[in-house]
């Protein structure tokens, strides 16, 4: 009995010889769930309210006590907040599709995990946000509903944090209490040292480098932050991130031809947030005399308003502003042909034994 027959036997005891009147039972499935951080549905005020409440309400995001946070999130935040934000994602809006940046990027990584499993036929891939829409809990319903008794999801974050890998895994569990038939899940690990991720940053970086009319004097690594207060606590996050950097500088072997800094960008509210500060690092670069530079953001899977806005819209402006020529942003991975060999690298690693 070949290999596929032998499945098919054992989806067929798995769900036995139906009663008279049964509803029809789907199963046999293995769902493939990539989960990316989350997007507004449009520019407009209340739908950049309507995200801004759901990912500033997420207390692994903003750990202050409720009774604190919430008067500032309501009376301040979210009064002034989505205006500034909206006029942000305006900048970078994908007017053709009517969606931010990051929605259609991973929508296009899903497709092409999607194409890479073809062959295997039982193997579906979907992907969803952890704020806004399509959300997890609606994706892994939708997954069961195809049949899907087996689930892997796959948190595009390279860096573990609680603020995103561990919400993530939240909004998962939360799903999966709510379902009678309950699916068997995996989810990903971080993925900051995995070689096929560092090399092929490397290689993206060697790549677009090679299209500039200039050579950067430094080349920037900027991370999103985490408020100082949850590394102290314990978030491996900074770990994470200084590890990466350090492997990307030994796998472009530059030695002291070219410097890579590593920076953190996106800090919002008083307190103290991991440094050093991208924008203010970029500013003192250009007053102390660099004129050439390139940043690439190596926490985000996709491209979106942390990186193509706040990095290449105004950092960029920072930089030429304090005297600086020449600055290149070097685009995420996206769903490149790099990229995609990281993610179907993870896919097939959590799929081991299931496949």
């Amino acid at each position: 009995m070949t290999a596929t027959e032998l499945q098919k036997t054992a989806e067929n005891r798995a769900v036995g010889p139906l009663p008279a009147g049964h509803p029809p039972v789907s199963t046999g499935k293995i769902g493939i769930l990539l989960v990316n951080l989350g997007t507004p549905d449009g520019t407009d005020v209340p739908s950049v309210r309507r995200y801004l409440r759901e990912f500033l309400s997420d207390p692994r995001v903003i750990e202050l006590n409720r009774a604190i946070w919430y008067p500032i999130l309501y009376a301040f935040v979210l009064t002034t907040r989505p205006k500034k934000s909206g006029a942000a994602y305006a900048k970078i809006w994908n007017r053709e599709l009517d969606e931010s940046p990051l929605r259609t990027i991973t929508r296009a990584q899903s497709a092409r995990l999607a194409e890479a499993f073809a062959d295997e036929g039982r193997v579906v891939v979907d992907w969803a946000m952890r704020y806004g829409t399509p959300s997890i809990e609606s994706v892994v319903l939708k997954l069961a509903a195809q049949g899907c008794d087996k689930i892997v999801m796959l948190p595009l974050y390279p860096q573990y944090s609680a603020t995103t890998t561990a919400t993530a895994n939240d909004k998962l569990f939360r799903a999966l209490m709510k379902m009678r038939r309950m699916p068997a899940v995996r989810t990903a690990p971080a993925y900051h040292d995995d070689p096929v991720y560092i090399d092929a940053l490397a290689r993206s970086i060697e790549s677009h480098l090679a299209t500039l009319d200039f050579d950067p004097e430094i080349v920037i690594t900027s991370y999103h932050g985490i408020p100082k207060p949850y590394f102290d606590k314990g978030d491996p996050y900074h770990c994470h991130c200084h590890k990466t950097t350090r492997l990307l500088r030994e796998r472009l072997g530059w030695g002291d031809r070219r410097q890579l800094m590593l920076t953190f960008q996106s800090r919002f509210g008083a307190q103290e947030w991991l440094q050093p500060y991208t924008d203010k690092t970029i500013e003192k670069l250009a007053m102390d005399g660099v004129k050439s530079i390139a940043v690439l953001n190596p926490g985000f899977s996709a491209d979106c308003i942390e990186t193509l806005e706040e990095i290449n819209v105004e950092a960029r402006e920072t930089f030429l502003h304090a005297g600086g020529v020449n600055f290149a942003h070097i685009p995420c991975l996206n769903d490149s042909d790099a990229g995609m060999a990281v993610i179907e690298a993870m896919a097939r690693r959590e799929l081991s034994g299931w496949l």
